[in-house]
């Protein structure tokens, strides 16, 4: 969590000096993209949205990475951080901190590459932690929680992001069960089984593939609508500064102008409505609590831009709604999901209950058979309830 840290310092003296610079330290807006974009969503929920001073007024994201969040002392993150330590020679250390400190810097990022080199296709083994501290918990529950700092999101997506994450020379015996269950080890068979059954049906096993990375990592923590294809992940980097020198594949300049001013309107009056210029293209955008509203950014094969408001696909949201259930089952948030009685029906309140929006309904009914309460909706495992603690299994 270093780099959060130094983030910190460096947002704190753009706003002590960017008034210096002729800027406004209370409209600072923060943006990243992929890597990038992962540590800016970080920051947004940071200290459970209670950051101060707050450090940005809104963020934006482009292809948000968000792999698997672990709290720091799991064994996942203590099985890489043993593997560091013994890469390092610092095993019988009396101080193991202050020896891998004392460590030269080339040596730990071979040791780094290395590590990371042997993960599985397409994941990164040093990634962010709950820490308990700056980031108290999941940050997509977080999200959910209207726990963040900033008073705007902008986020945006390409359509296929998992495709560059997926080994595709596996194709012949890709599955999409088995996969799940390689992506994220702690689901267990049962529940790699109905991440499996989700996908099912999405065209090839490879495919299925495909789109469980995209959206498990990308997607679903903010959704977004660019499209231009092949529509892969930073296929839209090229549009936010054609003028780099790298001119991007569809070069019309009405489009350019439409994505790319987004952005700018964005930062200056956290509306891409009020444009910088009022001439783009970009029809009225409703914010997404709006009847899921996204922007769509495509062109159509006579080569002229298409830019209208689209819906959020709901087979897409349903997807992503199941999956957060499953990753609120494995990251020890328990506590958080309540039994009630509402005249004699027993229903349980989970952590997605709250002010968001409906799709996270959050009220499940149960049936009691002996000690355990059968779910009776499409909530598909079976919760015990004893000692005042609910069970999932």
């Amino acid at each position: 969590m270093s780099d959060y840290w130094t983030r910190i310092l460096l947002l704190r003296w753009v706003n002590k000096h960017i008034s210096s610079f002729g800027g406004d330290p209370s409209k600072v807006t923060i943006w990243g993209q992929s890597a990038g974009a992962g540590p800016v969503l970080q920051h947004v929920v940071a200290n459970d949205g209670k950051t101060k001073p707050q450090l940005f007024r809104a963020a934006m994201t482009s292809s948000t990475f968000f792999p698997s969040q672990y709290h720091y002392n799991d064994p996942i993150r203590e099985f890489t951080f043993n593997r560091i330590v013994e890469q390092s020679n610092c095993t019988t250390a009396t101080n193991v901190m202050a020896c891998l400190r004392s460590v030269d810097a080339d040596v730990l990022q071979t040791i780094n590459v290395a590590i990371n080199n042997s993960a599985f296709f397409g994941t990164y083994t040093l990634v962010p932690v709950v820490d308990g501290s700056y980031i108290t918990q999941r940050p997509t529950l977080s999200l959910l929680q209207d726990k963040i700092n900033g008073g705007a999101l902008l986020s945006v997506t390409n359509t296929f992001e998992g495709a560059k994450f997926v080994d595709q020379t596996m194709a012949d015996t890709a599955n999409a069960t088995t996969y799940a269950l390689e992506l994220f080890p702690a689901f267990g068979p049962p529940r790699a089984d109905k991440v499996g059954a989700i996908y099912a049906g999405l065209g090839t096993q490879i495919f299925q593939q495909n789109v469980l990375m995209g959206e498990l990592i990308f997607i679903c923590p903010t959704y977004g609508g660019f499209a231009i294809p092949p529509g892969q992940h930073a296929n839209d980097v090229p549009y936010y500064w054609p003028s780099s020198g790298t001119l991007p594949p569809f070069n019309n300049t009405v489009f350019i102008d439409a994505f790319a001013q987004t952005f700018t309107s964005f930062a200056m009056a956290l509306d891409p409505n009020v444009k910088v210029d009022s001439t783009t293209i970009t029809p009225p955008w409703n914010r997404w609590e709006v009847e899921h509203t996204e922007m769509l950014f495509n062109a159509r094969t006579d080569g002229r831009p298409v830019v209208r408001p689209v819906k959020t696909d709901d087979a897409l949201l349903a997807r992503c709604q199941w999956v957060q259930i499953i990753f609120l089952l494995l990251g020890n948030t328990f506590d958080q999901w309540r039994l009630v009685t509402d005249s004699g029906q027993v229903k349980v309140l989970s952590p997605l209950s709250g002010n968001r929006d409906a799709l996270y309904e959050g009220t499940f009914e149960l049936e009691k058979r002996k000690n355990e309460y059968l779910c009776t909706s499409d909530f598909e495992w079976k919760i015990s309830y004893a000692m005042g603690q609910l069970f999932f299994f």
